[in-house]
């Protein structure tokens, strides 16, 4: 017993629920939308029921998006020649930082035969239409086992095609220290070495 009202632990318990909250963060956040005026808490309540009835998948690139085409695909400056293959839609976000000007499709996932999901279970067929009217293709999967066999079946669906097939360069990250690197992205960083003139 904490001895705090049932409706209050309801609410913590809510919020626990939350990826990278714990229970003391959970219990602060509770206590808080105590002390928060009335109408900004109905407010963000409506905001997250808004997010669950109006939020839907792009019909294009299957990105979060509150209409049939997100924020992204509707955007005309976009070179829709050079298309970004994500695992998921939070991964977007991120290369969108770096200034990238192409457009994007989200697997939702990646092949994984021993937890059961196949091609059938990924976007891979509506990517399939997408690249006949492409001329590169990036694949910004995780460097992992599963992320490693995703990029080779896509690569063999495509190489019959004229595209370009490219993928983020791995290796060493800025600012890092030889010592703290580890035995794999060294090898990858060594292997992938690039040539100095080529950069100048």
């Amino acid at each position: 017993m904490d001895g705090l009202p049932p409706t209050l632990e309801k609410v913590i318990e809510g919020f626990s629920k939350f990826p990278g909250i714990g229970k003391k963060t959970a219990h602060r956040l509770g206590l808080h939308v105590l002390k928060t005026h009335t109408k900004d808490v109905e407010d963000f309540a409506q905001a997250l029921l808004n997010v669950k009835s109006k939020i839907n998948t792009c019909n294009s690139c299957h990105n979060i998006a509150e209409a049939e085409l997100c924020e992204i695909c509707s955007d005309e400056k976009r070179d829709n020649s050079i298309i970004c293959i994500c695992e998921e839609p939070s991964d977007i976000y991120l290369i969108e930082k770096t200034g990238f000007q192409g457009v994007y499709h989200v697997l939702g996932g990646l092949l994984s035969p021993l937890d059961g999901i196949g091609p059938e279970d990924l976007q891979i067929d509506s990517l399939m239409e997408r690249v006949k009217s492409a001329t590169e293709l990036i694949i910004a999967t995780n460097a992992s086992i599963e992320g490693e066999a995703t990029i080779l079946y896509i690569s063999k669906l495509l190489d019959s095609n004229s595209i370009k097939i490219t993928r983020l360069a791995r290796g060493l990250p800025v600012g890092g220290h030889l010592e703290y690197v580890d035995e794999a992205t060294l090898s990858r960083s060594i292997n992938e070495r690039v040539n100095l003139h080529s950069e100048v």
